[in-house]
């Protein structure tokens, strides 16, 4: 069903809701133009309380669906802010880039026909390019896995980037390892050590979702469109980037207080240096005419690093984060989306 057809059954127009809610009238009809997943949350519960009904409802009776959504965990992930994110996402652009991918919860829920994805995690990288290239031979692993699944089993298969067995494995079983332990180990962490050694503990969980048929899913939309798998430094990644085209970061956070670790998704760190450099370089595409949008956590330094740069306008939003380990400060945290548009 269409928002314009919504409108004539309940006998409200963009007109009344501008009037009840107080969003202008032209912000309200460039948003019913864009497909839902483009709209602000404030404009999904303004329009969903003018038709008396609840934002659920409304996105049902829109029938809108997002069959792409990231095929493994990952800390972090975006799936809490895509409505605010997606509110800011332009309504054209060229090229998508996403040079810190992850889960790559943004970039599939984008899915846009030409892109380039990157990260600097190996083990995760791989598991992107099997997935586009090999997914029945990695889900055929994964039932193995599944059927094996225990502590003793999850413990063994960590062990194999210590014992050399992981360098004797082919790209498919690396794969479906790191999705394996991504499923089962603790609270969805991929953290190594300084010799790039996973040692997240075994996670007790009762029935992970470990052969995921959105890994099919992924497969059939990075197939059909023209999706470049990278693997090194963002600022590679990012090289090729032009004018029009819109850039995504989503980096390793900067601490939410001095005493706060870094969390290692690679041997290699992510620290005041790097968030500088990052800065450095969202001044440079801007100046290329290229679009960005950049997350990060809402600390002092970033707003200190973003502020005084021309066209940067910081978002302020919520998520809610479940990485610490003390149960009682997990909740909802501060974050920024930072647009240079």
């Amino acid at each position: 069903m269409r928002i314009q057809d919504l409108f004539i059954e309940h006998n409200i127009s963009v007109k009344n809701i501008s009037e009840q809610t107080g969003i202008p009238y032209t912000t309200l009809q460039s948003a019913y133009k864009r497909p839902l997943k483009h709209w602000s949350v404030a404009i999904l519960e303004a329009t969903s309380e003018a038709m008396g009904m609840g934002i659920e409802q409304l996105i049902t009776l829109l029938d809108v669906s997002d069959p792409l959504s990231p095929f493994i965990k990952w800390v972090g992930g975006k799936r809490q802010l895509l409505h605010d994110i997606n509110a800011l996402i332009p309504v054209e652009f060229g090229r998508y880039y996403e040079p810190f991918v992850g889960g790559g919860a943004v970039f599939l829920n984008l899915a846009p026909k030409h892109a380039v994805i990157n990260d600097f995690n190996p083990e995760l990288i791989n598991t992107w390019k099997i997935v586009q290239f090999n997914p029945q031979k990695l889900l055929d692993v994964l039932k193995i896995h599944e059927n094996n699944n225990s502590k003793e089993y999850y413990l063994h298969l960590r062990a194999t980037d210590r014992n050399g067995q992981l360098e004797r494995m082919s790209d498919v079983e690396r794969a479906a390892r790191f999705i394996y332990m991504n499923k089962t180990g603790f609270n969805g962490l991929w953290r190594v050590n300084q010799k790039g050694q996973n040692n997240v503990p075994y996670g007790r969980y009762k029935n992970p979702k470990i052969q995921d048929e959105r890994i099919l899913l992924a497969a059939e939309y990075l197939q059909k469109n023209d999706i470049k798998i990278l693997c090194g430094d963002y600022r590679d990644a990012i090289q090729s980037a032009r004018l029009g085209d819109l850039v995504y970061f989503d980096p390793p956070y900067a601490p939410v207080n001095p005493t706060s670790s870094f969390t290692s998704y690679t041997k290699n760190e992510f620290g005041l240096q790097q968030q500088i450099e990052l800065r450095d370089t969202f001044v440079k595409l801007t100046q290329k005419g290229v679009k960005v949008i950049l997350s990060n956590a809402d600390v002092p330094l970033i707003e200190e690093l973003y502020k005084n740069i021309d066209d940067a306008v910081i978002h302020h939003v919520k998520a809610r984060r479940a990485i610490n380990s003390v149960g009682s400060k997990r909740g909802k945290v501060g974050e920024v989306l930072i647009t240079n548009y």
